[in-house]
């Protein structure tokens, strides 16, 4: 199993336990290293680097961030995923994040700064991971605009919406909420497996009430899909290993 999209980083001092845990049940973590507030990307980067191969690295900057309109970090933030654009598997997490954004000069930061790493990503000529909360149109719409392929990670928006997104070649994570989230249940069985990536936005989203979220956990989602779809677990872990192997172009054997 892959999981496409964790936060290692955020273990902390517990993050090299965790990530000899997940080596033995996963064949990969992607992890999204994203600028937000104390969380640098710098200083992820720093403590993810001994774990680089198993830990496959995006770079991003997150929408809850960029409500700030900080551009001075936003430029700083630029230049390291320029320096280290040869490592990483895509640009994000990016995007926009309407839950949080308190008023229209916040979301108009976030757009800002939002379409600033869309454009970068289309230079690096590389695929995006998407935030999108509440904002999953508008989000959707600016990544068709900036003509880039993209990942709707922890996506919890309509069903109408996901069919187009997979329809215009994009692909859509299903993360471990599918417990507890009716949004991603119904997405789950209704988007075809081969659009569809498996997730747990670890150390977040824990399938497990009162219990810490981990990369391991990923074969919650597999199950739950298996049985919407009424497929074999196998099949699942098989259509989502192909599907995260193709989408961040991993060296991973398929």
């Amino acid at each position: 199993m892959i999981d496409a999209h964790a936060h290692f980083e955020f273990y902390k001092k517990d993050a090299p336990r965790v990530i000899k845990d997940c080596r033995k049940e996963l064949r990969a973590v992607v992890d999204s290293i994203t600028e937000y507030r104390k969380a640098h990307v710098w200083k992820s980067w720093e403590l993810l680097k001994p774990y680089l191969g198993f830990v496959v690295p995006t770079l991003g900057y997150h929408p809850n961030e960029a409500r700030r309109g900080n551009w001075e970090k936003v430029k700083k933030v630029e230049d390291f995923i320029r320096e280290h654009s040869g490592e990483i598997v895509a640009i994000g997490e990016i995007g926009l994040d309407y839950h949080y954004a308190e008023n229209e000069a916040q979301r108009e930061n976030q757009r800002a700064i939002f379409r600033h790493f869309l454009e970068m990503a289309l230079e690096l000529d590389l695929p995006v991971v998407i935030h999108a909360r509440e904002a999953e149109k508008e989000a959707y719409e600016l990544v068709q605009k900036a003509g880039v392929r993209a990942y709707f990670h922890s996506y919890a928006g309509s069903v109408e919406l996901a069919k187009e997104i997979v329809e215009n070649g994009h692909v859509i994570g299903i993360n471990t909420g599918i417990v507890f989230i009716p949004e991603v249940k119904a997405v789950a069985e209704a988007i075809d497996v081969d659009a569809l990536l498996v997730e747990t936005d670890s150390p977040y989203m824990s399938p497990f009430k009162g219990q810490r979220n981990t990369p391991c956990n990923v074969k919650v989602a597999v199950e739950w899909i298996a049985r919407l779809q009424g497929l074999d677990f196998e099949e699942v872990e098989r259509e989502t290993e192909k599907n995260a192997i193709e989408f961040f172009n991993l060296g991973v054997r398929i």
